[in-house]
């Protein structure tokens, strides 16, 4: 273990040096800062243990040191007590202690059995990151000694802080120079008239950018997918990488590909070899940073044709990278570089890789739109024309035929026929809440507004009921009175008058349960569950109301009524509709014309209402389906369908009845 007095020691700083350098790289740091801890702690072990954000299984290892063959995770000495220690200080977000044997937190030097000292790497579990805690076992020690190890151990693990900046750091910088780049190559890309002319301009300055001896674009379908557009579901031509190899179309610095050269036709098959991979090609694997060990992904990459491509010249280096749009890979771009020391580095690869991510998609769509639409279809529609009618006046003889055909269409094929009618929507059920007697509005709840949702029973109003509750006192005294004398009748034995109070008596009972109602009907209830449609008393709190003086409407707004008004013209097919069976139509309000209800007619109001200049009839349907935003009142457009009819009697029906009327006699 290292003091804190030592910390200028030559061990201290080599420590320290090693966590610097491999803060740049994150495969290697967290395995060296693991190692480090572990040194410097005079842990029997270290281990990382990792959590996913919001999961609820318990922390794995990752890293263990020392090193072992089995699994980090079962190799684990104390794997209770460190799991628990980890979930621990992943929840309290700072360092945490446990003793062996009591498996509880503690801070003393009092547990003989040994310690477990967890602390959190950089961000644990933030932004969906996954927690990170090291796990360190340590044997028992002193108070002074533990809060030693804390010291030290906390400090180097801020060093987690530094290769997340360092990484962010690059990243961004990486990001920036991969737009700065696509930029650059995308503005000479649209310079070019042609799929052809911006390919080479693409691969000219990417060989001046990079400085290197050539520069080859290879496409997926070549420049005949260019000339031939798109396919006829609107795709580009972009099969599956088996049937559809890759061509070169430009070299940097050349104007004319021969691909009968063998030169070209190897490298055709070295881009071929990287499209397969889905994955960039180096040949030869790029020498390692010192301490760093070699790319897993490249090292993986095949590379049997780039290496017949180089045979030629031993100090040539190749580096194809894949052009992809989304999903799909569009092309390669193999980059050749000869001169001695010349070499294409991990990082240089990611700026490329990123920046053909930008360019692939203004590629493919340069190469889709070397030809207009309008061009497109018209040389479409000519050749079909041309097959069918022959090369010789074929504009003219498609147009006949088109006539001849939409004629007998129009003569032969029935349609569903729909007439239009306006339409606006009623609630099924509306109910009105009236002023059941003369009084005085008192106090107005606050849920009682046009647009509320209210439930059955929910108070609404309350009427001023002072004269009512006085009038109720005097009838109970009036009741008590004559019921008084009744008894006192009875008593003397005197019939008639015991008769005359006991009328008396029931005649105040009658006032008295008026009055009891009328205070009981004070307070408005809505009578059913439902949206206030209409009325607003917040402003007439202490005004004076009459008797059947409406208050509020309430609908219940998720079931709607439809009423369609029907011009006189078509009401005669919807009769003939209505009599043959259920008719049916489709409902569109202005609201969301985008959305169809399906409706089912009732009936039809056999009386015509007058209005614009014409006279309709109402016809009430229900729909079928409802949707939460529909509101009373909402105006829209019906369709009824009313039967089949060929297509010359829907076009000329409006003409014909017209000319009946007129040809009347």
């Amino acid at each position: 273990m290292i003091d804190l007095k030592t910390v200028k020691s030559a061990g201290w700083q080599r420590i320290v040096g090693e966590l610097a350098r491999a803060a740049d790289d994150e495969r290697s740091f967290l395995p060296t800062l693991v190692a480090s801890l572990g040194h410097v702690s005079g842990a029997k072990q270290a281990a990382l243990l990792t959590l996913p954000a919001g999961d609820d299984q318990e922390p794995r290892a990752e890293v263990v040191w020392p090193t072992v063959d089995a699994p980090a995770d079962e190799s684990l000495r104390e794997p209770d007590v460190m799991r628990g220690c980890a979930r621990a200080t992943i929840e309290a977000r700072s360092t945490q202690i446990f003793g062996l044997r009591a498996n509880e937190g503690l801070y003393s030097g009092e547990a003989d059995a040994g310690f477990v000292m967890c602390t959190p790497i950089g961000g644990a579990g933030e932004q969906g990151q996954p927690a990170r805690v090291v796990a360190l076992l340590l044997d028992a020690r002193s108070t002074e000694a533990l809060q030693t190890t804390l010291a030290v151990v906390e400090l180097l693990a801020g060093y987690a802080h530094l290769s997340s900046a360092r990484q962010q750091l690059g990243r961004t910088r990486a990001a920036s120079a991969a737009l700065d780049l696509a930029t650059r190559l995308i503005a000479s890309i649209n310079s070019s008239g042609s799929f052809k002319g911006a390919a080479i301009q693409f691969v000219n300055d990417l060989s001046r950018h990079l400085k290197a001896d050539r520069v080859a674009l290879g496409w997926r379908g070549g420049l005949a997918g260019a000339a031939q557009g798109a396919r006829s579901d609107g795709e580009d031509i972009v099969a599956s990488r088996d049937s559809t190899p890759v061509q070169v179309v430009a070299l940097s610095d050349t104007e004319h590909v021969d691909r009968r050269m063998a030169m070209v036709r190897k490298l055709a098959a070295a881009m071929d070899e990287c499209v397969d991979q889905e994955q960039p090609v180096v040949y030869p694997l790029p020498e390692p940073a010192p301490g760093r060990e070699p790319d897993a992904v490249l090292s993986r990459a095949v590379t049997r044709a780039h290496r017949e491509l180089a045979a030629s010249d031993a100090n040539l280096k190749l580096t194809s990278l894949p052009i992809r749009d989304g999903g799909a890979t569009l092309g390669v771009v193999t980059i050749e570089s000869a001169a001695p020391g010349q070499t294409v580095d991990l990082g240089t690869i990611e700026l490329l890789q990123a920046t053909l991510d930008l360019v692939g998609p203004v590629l493919r769509l340069r190469r889709s739109d070397d030809r207009t639409i309008p061009q497109r279809a018209l040389d479409l529609v000519r050749a079909t024309a041309a097959w069918a009618v022959g090369p010789k006046h074929t504009l003219w003889k498609a147009a006949g035929i088109a006539v001849l055909v939409a004629g007998l269409a129009s003569v032969l094929v029935s349609v569903p026929y729909r007439i239009e009618a306006s339409v606006a929507l009623r609630p099924v059920e509306k109910r009105v809440i009236a002023v059941p007697f003369d009084a005085t509005v008192r106090e107005v709840m606050g849920s009682a507004k046009a647009g509320e949702r209210v439930s059955a029973g929910d108070v609404l109003v309350v009427l001023d009921t002072s004269e009512l509750e006085l009038s109720a006192i005097e009838a109970r005294g009036t009741v008590r009175q004559a019921e008084a004398r009744a008894t006192e009748a009875i008593r003397r034995g005197e019939g008639a008058e015991r008769q005359q109070a006991e009328a008396q008596a029931e005649q105040a009972r009658a006032r008295l349960e008026l009055f009891e109602k009328r205070i009981r009907d004070a307070v408005i209830r809505a009578p059913i569950d439902g949206t206030i449609i209409a009325g607003d008393l917040s402003d007439r709190v202490g005004a004076r109301l009459g008797v059947g003086e409406a208050l509020f409407e309430i609908a219940p707004l998720d079931s709607m009524r439809v009423i369609a008004k029907v011009d006189d013209r078509d009401i005669g097919l919807v009769n003939e509709a209505i009599r043959d069976g259920t008719m049916l139509g489709t409902l569109a309000t202005r609201a969301y014309p985008d959305r169809r209800f399906p409706l089912t007619v009732e009936r039809v109001v056999p009386l015509a209402m007058a209005g614009e200049g014409r006279n309709t009839y109402d016809v009430y349907a229900t729909l079928e389906e409802s949707a939460p935003w529909m509101r009373p009142g909402m105006e829209g457009l019906a369709k009824l369908e009313v039967g089949d009819r060929r297509l010359i009697w829907i076009a000329t029906r409006r003409i014909s009845d017209t000319l009946r009327m007129w040809l009347w006699w």
